[in-house]
C-alpha cells in the first residue's frame, strides 16, 4: 500500500506510565506509524510533554516534499494529540489532521475528578497543583483554550468510559465546530481504551483520512 502520511502515535497512561496502546493499528490504513515518548509526570510537569511531543514531531517529519504529518494518540496522549496538532509544531495549521481516542480534555470537569479515588487525579500530578478556574497552567492545558487553526479532528469515544466522561468529547466538538474545525466524532459502545482494530473505530479512521489526504492509487 501507497503511504499517506506520517502518524506520530503518543501513548496514553495518564501522563504517569506508559499505555499498551502503540497506534500499530493505523499502519494497514496507509500511514507510517512513528511512536512518541515524553517526561512523566513525576519527572516534569505541564509543558514539559508538549515539548518533548513537539520534538518527536520534527524528527518524524521527512521534509518539505514529504507526506503529510498527521498525530493521533489514546487518553492522555490524545489529549498531548490535540494539544500539538490544535497549536502547531512549529507553527499553527502544519500538522494535516488529529486523530483522538478517548482523550481527556478538561481539567476542570467535575464529573472526571468525582469519578477519581480521593488524592487519584492525573491532572493534579500534570500540573504540579489541584486545576483551578483563572489558573494559567490549567488552561493552558486546556484544549479548548487553543482552536483556531483549522486543522481537522477525529474524536473517539465510549459512551460507557468511565476514565473520561464522554461528554467532554461532545462538548469539545461544538467548539471545535464553532471555531471552524472540520470534526469527525464517534461515540460508540465500550468504555475506556477500546481495541482500535474493531470494525467500527477502523471505518470512522479510514473515513477521516479520506477527508484530509490525498487520494492514491491503489498498488
Amino acid at each position: 500500500m501507497t503511504e499517506r502520511a506520517v502518524l506520530l502515535w503518543i501513548h496514553g497512561g495518564g501522563w504517569r506510565a506508559r499505555a499498551e496502546e502503540d497506534g500499530a493499528a493505523l499502519a494497514s490504513l496507509g500511514l507510517r506509524v512513528v511512536e512518541a515518548t515524553y517526561r512523566f509526570s513525576h519527572q516534569a510537569r505541564w509543558p514539559a510533554q508538549l515539548d518533548d511531543v513537539r520534538e518527536a514531531a520534527r524528527a518524524a517529519r521527512t521534509g518539505a516534499d514529504g507526506p503529510p504529518l498527521l498525530v493521533g494518540g489514546d487518553s492522555a496522549g490524545g489529549m498531548l494529540a490535540l494539544q500539538l496538532a490544535l497549536r502547531g509544531v512549529d507553527r499553527p495549521g502544519d500538522v494535516a489532521g488529529v486523530l483522538a481516542y478517548w482523550a481527556p480534555v478538561d481539567p476542570l470537569d467535575p464529573e472526571q475528578r468525582r469519578r477519581r479515588a480521593p488524592g487519584d487525579d492525573p491532572w493534579t500530578d500534570l500540573l504540579g497543583h489541584p486545576p483551578a478556574a483563572g489558573d494559567p497552567a490549567t488552561a493552558d492545558a486546556t484544549v479548548a483554550t487553543h482552536l483556531g487553526s483549522g486543522v481537522p479532528v477525529l474524536l473517539v469515544q465510549g459512551r460507557d468510559d468511565e476514565a473520561v466522561p464522554a461528554a467532554q468529547s461532545v462538548e469539545l466538538t461544538a467548539r471545535l465546530l464553532a471555531a471552524g474545525h472540520p470534526v469527525h466524532v464517534w461515540l460508540t459502545d465500550g468504555g475506556h481504551a477500546l481495541d482500535l482494530d474493531r470494525p467500527d473505530l477502523r471505518a470512522v479512521a479510514a473515513a477521516f483520512l479520506d477527508s484530509v489526504l490525498p487520494a492514491v492509487a491503489d498498488d
